[in-house]
């Protein structure tokens, strides 16, 4: 490859680092790397928390985005691939947050379009943290990801890891708060 070719490849490369960097996902009730609250944790298994999912708001949306996925997996759970603790999608375009409690099926506060698939616990909708007692700092990725398609043909009987590959079929970039429990 001769000196421009080099160059131009670099330029691409450096654009497409720079878009993959834009969408930021922000949370009043999680920060990166710091424990998540009591609130959060889920209510059954043996823990005893409210299971309130966090609120959530995005900004910098990537050109071509025609929707929403979110995501919170637990890469060290004791189990093969970790435990998915929320999965969701089909979230309209045009939706930059997600209150509180949205995680919650009967509140009625996750946007009407969006589907809140199997989560790893069996049921939909979100189930907060709850490792094993004594089994260290876990962590949550909380991940918002921005999706080529306005929805992906999939239902809220379809299991997490299955959403996940559509999501990833699909990606335009992500942006990911990481939350840490333990008990």
């Amino acid at each position: 490859m001769n000196t421009s070719g080099k160059l131009l490849l670099g330029c691409l490369l450096a654009t497409s680092t720079q878009f993959s960097l834009a969408l930021e996902l922000q949370s009043p009730d999680v920060s990166n790397q710091v424990r998540m609250k009591k609130q959060q944790e889920y209510k059954g298994f043996g823990c005893d928390g409210g299971n309130i999912s966090p609120a959530l708001k995005w900004k910098d949306i990537p050109s071509g985005t025609k929707s929403f996925a979110l995501t919170i997996h637990d890469p060290d759970a004791p189990r093969k691939g970790g435990w998915w603790h929320w999965v969701v999608f089909n979230i309209p375009r045009d939706t930059r947050e997600l209150p509180a409690n949205a995680g919650a099926p009967s509140s009625g506060l996750m946007p009407e379009q969006a589907v809140q698939s199997k989560t790893d616990f069996g049921t939909g909708g979100y189930g907060g943290p709850c490792p094993p007692k004594g089994h260290g700092t876990h962590h949550y990725n909380i991940t918002l990801h921005a999706l080529d398609v306005e929805k992906l043909p999939l239902n809220a009987d379809t299991p997490a890891t299955k959403v996940k590959s559509y999501i990833d079929q699909h990606r335009l970039t992500g942006s990911t708060i990481t939350g840490l429990y333990s008990r």
